[in-house]
């Protein structure tokens, strides 16, 4: 048994656009605590991000703004190379944009995270760490909100974040492949994304009785994170979603936003 546990589960919703749609959303908000809204530049667009910020709010799910590059044909998972002033530009728009969308719902953005290839800068490219920090810095000035920026742990973005004061919650991927080194397997590779259920569940109670977690190659990975991430566009992600919080709950731990 876990005991006293609190630990997050957030998910990457409202990732459809115009009459495309992706993951079944509404099933997902019933499992996590909280929901990485898309912000129109990856995926989503207005009335996607209104809608999901208002079933989220009804939910009790907290609202976090799922930041990317600006790359709807990529999906966001391509490096871009912007200036980093753009880039601090763009990331500050989608935030004021999905909070304006919370705010219509009675609701606010919580937290920040970083979506695909901009995550993955967020790790190790300082320009691009920075101007996600600078996005964030200008809104506590516009707003008096301070909000987190959940990112994987060793992130080079947590330590810029942390010289200003914000909060820097940690996550791993409960459907994602780990290297040894703890990076996350490239898509590009086989093991990249995990859809054997009991496996993911097996990892997922190891990971909370002993933080640790279990490269491809077998090595134990010590990790501390306060979220656990489960993909809405995984292939069984709602039942992948049911039987992780199931079994979380069914060792003690709660479930909670972290925001």
């Amino acid at each position: 048994m876990v005991a006293d546990l609190r630990i997050d589960l957030n998910a990457d919703l409202g990732e459809g656009f115009g009459a495309w749609s992706m993951g079944d959303d509404a099933a997902m908000l019933a499992q996590v605590s909280s929901a990485n809204i898309a912000c129109g530049f990856h995926a989503g667009d207005p009335l996607t991000m209104r809608s999901t910020a208002g079933h989220a709010a009804s939910a009790g799910v907290a609202i976090g703004a799922h930041v990317a590059y600006r790359d709807l044909a990529g999906f966001g998972r391509r490096f871009l190379d912007a200036a980093p002033d753009e880039l601090s530009a763009d990331v500050y728009y989608q935030l004021c944009a999905l909070d304006g969308m919370a705010r219509a719902a009675g609701d606010q953005v919580r937290y920040v995270k970083p979506h695909g290839a901009l995550y993955h800068a967020c790790l190790h490219h300082r320009p691009h760490a920075q101007a996600v920090v600078d996005a964030l810095t200008l809104f506590a000035e516009a707003t008096g909100r301070r909000l987190p920026l959940l990112l994987a742990p060793g992130a080079l973005a947590h330590d810029l974040a942390d010289e200003r004061g914000f909060l820097t919650p940690k996550e791993i991927f409960a459907d994602r492949g780990y290297n040894s080194d703890g990076t996350l397997v490239s898509r590009r590779s086989p093991g990249a994304v995990v859809t054997d259920v009991p496996a993911v569940v097996e990892a997922m109670q190891r990971f909370v009785e002993e933080g640790t977690i279990i490269a491809t190659d077998g090595t134990a990975l010590p990790l501390e994170a306060e979220s656990i991430c489960l993909h809405g566009d995984t292939p069984g992600a709602v039942a992948m979603a049911e039987s992780v919080r199931a079994a979380l709950a069914g060792a003690g731990a709660n479930i909670v936003s972290f925001a």
